[in-house]
Order: structure tokens, then C-alpha cells, then sequence
């Protein structure tokens, strides 16, 4: 039962930074998202296009920075630290 729970947070939190990632881009259908675990995290890798990739992080990194925050106020309750890298 605790993995079944487990997995539903991951699917969130994949949708979640997908949700928020695909209203940034000008090309939302070349949007990637893969996952990594490991015994500490779970890392989201996320990819988008060329062109779209400044979108995704902003001037001095405050868009990644503030999906980054998200994602970890989103997890607060999950067992699992949730990571997003871009790719």
C-alpha cells in the first residue's frame, strides 16, 4: 500500500512540473520529463527545446529556481526528496 502511495506523489509531481513547463515554452510538444531514483531523491529531468531552454531558466536562473521551490513545497509530505534538473 505505501508503495502504491509512493507512486501516486511521483506521477504528481511529474504532472506538476510538466503543467508548469509547458505554459513557459513556445513548443510545449518537445517538453521531456524522465525520473531517477535513487535512496535520497527522486530526480525529474527535464528537457525542452533549444530555443526554449533561457524560458526555462530566466535571467539569473529565478524561473528554474522557483520550479525547483514548487516541486519542494509540493513534496513536503512525500517520504522521498524530489529534485529537478534541466537537461
Amino acid at each position: 500500500m505505501e508503495e502504491e502511495i509512493m507512486n501516486v506523489s511521483v506521477e504528481s509531481m511529474i504532472a506538476l512540473v510538466e503543467y508548469i513547463t509547458k505554459n513557459l515554452v513556445d513548443e510545449p510538444n518537445e517538453v521531456k520529463l524522465s525520473t531517477k531514483e535513487d535512496e535520497e531523491a527522486i530526480t525529474i529531468e527535464l528537457s525542452v527545446a533549444k530555443d526554449d531552454m533561457g524560458k526555462v531558466i530566466g535571467k539569473q536562473g529565478r524561473i528554474a529556481k522557483a520550479i525547483r521551490t514548487v516541486v519542494r513545497a509540493a513534496s513536503v509530505k512525500s517520504d522521498k526528496k524530489f529534485l529537478v534538473e534541466i537537461v
